[in-house]
């Protein structure tokens, strides 16, 4: 298994920048993929971006040109550099983690239900 602790959460104005980190642990070897998803009040949980093994990097639309998913060598930290925030940004982050790469129709999931390790999350608010 493998736990997962995200950090660099806050608060900025719209325009913002914020970067955030996961610290991976336990069982990474074997780790196909992370991510980042977020939640905000009263929506369902959704795919911001994914960093696969082989380097691959998958964005949700709502965030392409803006956030960047990146890794470091080790392999155990997954970073996200968000960039001119919105206010439709604010949500609770998490990272996720999973040994398989799930694909529908040729595309990269960003489905929550594909992957199986989460974190606590962390919290964004861009406010106007």
């Amino acid at each position: 298994q493998v736990q997962l602790v995200e950090s660099g959460g806050g608060s900025v104005q719209t325009g913002g920048s914020l970067r955030l980190s996961c610290a991976a642990s336990g069982y990474t070897d074997s780790l196909s993929s992370m991510g980042w998803f977020r939640q905000a009040p009263g929506k369902e949980r959704e795919g911001v971006a994914v960093f696969d093994s082989d380097g691959s990097t998958t964005y949700a639309d709502s965030v392409k040109g803006r956030f960047t998913v990146s890794q470091d060598n080790a392999k155990i930290t997954l970073f996200l550099q968000m960039n001119s925030l919105k206010p439709e940004d604010t949500a609770m982050y998490y990272c996720a983690a999973d040994y398989r790469i799930r694909r529908y129709s040729g595309s990269r999931s960003l489905l929550p239900a594909d992957f199986g390790y989460w974190g606590q999350g962390t919290q964004v608010t861009v406010s106007s």
